[in-house]
């Protein structure tokens, strides 16, 4: 049996590998289990690491240092790079109200500290490891300990008040968010908030009845409005056709129009009446409207296109078609000339077969292409990431320099590569089962790791009276501010049930949560929402963590 020893105890690279699978494994399967419609999902890995640290299984302490870190760069930077493309549009629309939000959860938790360590008396270095723990924010704890290591103090304290608090600072996070879905039922059943919703496309057939656009061509008719649209289809004499924009319209003519619901009233007045036709339904049949028309779906996989603005490709003026929509990671996008087009995009096209097909190889449509993620940008953007990672910020008034850390630097540059690589003609695309399984991974290994260190002296400071004592103070940490603060953002703004879950997850820098949440709320509104908010919150914990022990050390 000296093999298997080999294999699972003694400190080997193999050692440390296995030791790391098994946990995941473990983890992974015992997260599938539903009790009361309620999974943990890979949250449970961190469970199975600390039950595995407790029965004495180890690896080599820079192993398991090198296989945290590294899994959890790569769990952030594909965050990054999956909310990039949509992250600045949310920044702009709602993401200054998110991180208002997420800082009040900020500043509430850390006041909190503050008085549970002058009412209890624990120690500020322990109190802030507990701190740290019950946010599930690991490079605020790294940060905390580098400080005390400069100020010459036992930098091995915060640790262990990290570990007592982190199982219940997951799970805590998920528990409030069941509650809040209990508390304002109504609220959670809205995926798209207001705002959002009129952003969404859909199609709409208008009949032109205003005497002022009779004889104007679209391309005038257009620029009378501030509103974005795109005529799909005009019907005149019973024959169907694809306007160009020098069509002049005509009295009663009929249009097919792609827009969205905040301008819907604007158009029904430059056009004169909307036709009471449903053409939103999934079983239209677009093909037998003409039998001279088809529509077609295809896919962006040159990457000569990839950074092109739409309009720049003149492909209605050359090929007599028209792009009604185009979807990107599941969002509907209105096809106006202005829009970056990115490798992955899928435009609908209409037009006759033979201009389609001239279409097609312009843009490519070679899905098996795509299904091989470039990782050369992968490999690149997370160099930067550390890069951007390492940098020290000086901060009046403190004389030690904060970074963003191995964290927050790659997700930032993984946001960056997302929303503006293509525009620099980057090919920074994976397909969305690739981006999942670099963040699976990553985090099953980041999630191994931390368990398997934190579970050594878990239980034994978990029952001792102090242990219990830090436990429910970190879980009051990590229930009341979420609490508090989405509650009252449920009863007095305007904001969506899955942007807030996300929100409240990234404050927490709680990527468990957001995995429950993901799979709970529709949409990639809380994957976005929780990247809006994650580099900020997570900066500000880590400068609030060293400040502090600076301050009142």
């Amino acid at each position: 049996m000296e093999w298997l020893n080999g294999v699972l105890i003694e400190h080997s690279v193999v050692q440390a590998v296995v030791v790391i699978a098994m946990i995941s494994a473990l983890g992974l399967a015992l997260g599938k289990i539903s009790i009361y419609g309620i999974s943990l999902g890979v949250t449970f890995v961190f469970f199975a690491g600390i039950a595995a640290g407790h029965l004495g299984l180890s690896i080599e302490p820079q192993m398991l240092n090198y296989a945290e870190s590294f899994g959890l760069i790569i769990f952030v930077y594909a965050l990054g790079l999956q909310v990039g493309p949509g992250f600045f549009g949310s920044f702009r629309k709602g993401g200054m109200t998110l991180n208002l939000l997420a800082l009040a959860v900020i500043l509430a938790g850390t006041v909190m500290a503050l008085i549970f360590h002058v009412i209890t008396g624990i120690s500020l270095p322990d109190m802030v490891g507990i701190l740290s723990g019950a946010v599930t924010n690991t490079p605020a704890l790294g940060a905390a300990q580098q400080t005390l290591k400069q100020m010459h103090i036992d930098a091995a304290d915060p640790a262990l008040g990290c570990a007592v608090t982190y199982p219940l600072g997951v799970v805590g996070v998920i528990l409030a968010v069941i509650a809040l879905r209990r508390l304002f039922p109504k609220r959670a059943e809205q995926v798209i908030n207001v705002e959002d919703k009129g952003k969404q496309t859909f199609i709409a057939e208008f009949k032109v009845q205003n005497p002022g656009i009779f004889g104007k061509n679209l391309k005038d008719v257009a620029g009378l409005v501030a509103h974005r649209f795109v005529v799909s289809r005009l019907w005149r004499d019973g024959k169907v056709t694809i306007p160009t924009s020098d069509t002049v319209l005509n009295a009663g003519d009929r249009l097919l129009v792609i827009l969205t619901e905040a301008e819907e009233e604007a158009l029904k007045i430059l056009f004169g009446e909307e036709e009471k036709a449903d053409w939103n339904k999934k079983d239209i049949d677009w093909n037998a409207i003409d039998s001279q028309l088809i529509s077609q779906q295809i896919v962006v996989s040159r990457s000569e296109i990839n950074g092109k603005r739409l309009g720049a490709l003149r492909l209605r003026n050359a090929y007599g078609i028209n792009i009604t929509r185009i979807y990107r990671a599941g969002v509907q996008l209105l096809a106006t000339p202005e829009l970056v087009l990115q490798l992955g995009d899928k435009l609908i096209v209409v037009g006759e077969a033979a201009a389609i097909g001239q279409v097609e190889k312009v843009l490519g449509n070679r899905v098996i292409s795509l299904k091989e993620p470039n990782l050369i940008a992968v490999f690149i953007g997370v160099v930067l990431g550390l890069a951007v990672g390492s940098i020290p910020f000086t901060i009046p008034g403190v004389s030690f320099p904060v970074k963003l850390g191995l964290a927050g630097g790659p997700i930032i540059v993984g946001i960056l590569m997302g929303a503006f690589g293509p525009r620099l003609h980057m090919v920074t695309y994976t397909t969305r089962s690739a981006n999942l399984m670099l963040r699976g991974l990553g985090l099953s290994m980041y999630l191994a790791c931390l368990g398997l260190d934190a579970g050594v002296h878990f239980f034994e400071t978990v029952f001792r009276p102090e242990g219990l004592l830090w436990v429910g103070i970190g879980f009051a940490i990590t229930f009341i501010p979420v609490m508090m603060v989405a509650a009252l953002a449920l009863k007095w703004m305007k904001i969506d049930f899955g942007s807030l879950a996300g929100m409240l997850c990234g404050s927490m820098a709680n990527p468990m949560a957001l995995n429950y949440v993901n799979a709970t709320v529709e949409g990639d509104n809380p994957a976005v929402s929780y990247a809006t908010v994650y580099p900020l919150s997570m900066f500000i914990r880590v400068i609030f963590a060293q400040l502090i022990l600076m301050l009142f050390m």
